[in-house]
């Protein structure tokens, strides 16, 4: 396999995956892409939450087809890290890390995001916890559904990963140092 200077990071919601991926691009002085960015972009253009455009997308291909496409010119760079729940698939040499984190402790910090994240406030509707809670489950099975049903693959499986960090053990800095440490030594060995 010929390794890319590319790292992918994938995982659950409210996870850290675009704090990780701007700091990891940071440190290594690398590019950063956000497929979840673009895809609260996309919410917005249509001028619907995040969650509804997640519904449409079980029945309207075209949202994922873009988000994909886009996601694929971006592996064409080099020293970038790409935070995109199929950035694993799509660039298969790349460093793949997944932050796992349960879903009760993430309605808790998806909450505190949307109360300083400017692009999550205009593309999600400001709720209690428990109603984060819901809308991330209903995201998380409609993701599933979708990608097992486009690509037969399960986006949550830690088996696609070469790095699985809980970020509920560990605070921000420890994850960008983990993840820095260990695409390291992956880029060096063979």
């Amino acid at each position: 396999m010929n390794k890319e200077e590319i790292i992918t990071i994938a995982g659950a919601p409210g996870s850290g995956k675009s704090s990780t991926a701007k700091l990891v691009a940071e440190k290594l002085q690398f590019k950063h892409f956000s497929s979840g960015d673009f895809m609260r972009k996309i919410a917005l253009e249509l001028g619907i939450s995040l969650n509804e455009l997640s519904q449409k997308a079980e029945i309207d291909d075209s949202i994922d087809l873009k988000i994909d496409e886009e996601v694929k010119k971006v592996k064409e760079m080099n020293k970038i890290v790409i935070d995109s729940r199929l950035g694993f698939h799509w660039i298969p040499n790349s460093f793949k890390i997944y932050l796992d984190l349960p879903l009760e402790i993430a309605k808790q910090r998806i909450s505190n995001d949307l109360k300083v994240n400017k692009l999550r406030q205009e593309s999600e509707t400001s709720s209690s916890p428990e109603e984060i809670y819901k809308k991330i489950n209903e995201r998380l099975l409609s993701e599933k559904k979708r990608y097992m049903g486009f690509y037969g693959i399960d986006h949550t499986d830690k088996k696609n990963f070469d790095l699985v960090i809980d970020t509920n053990k560990n605070n921000l800095e420890q994850v960008v140092d983990i993840a820095v440490l260990e695409y390291k030594k992956w880029i060096k060995e063979n």
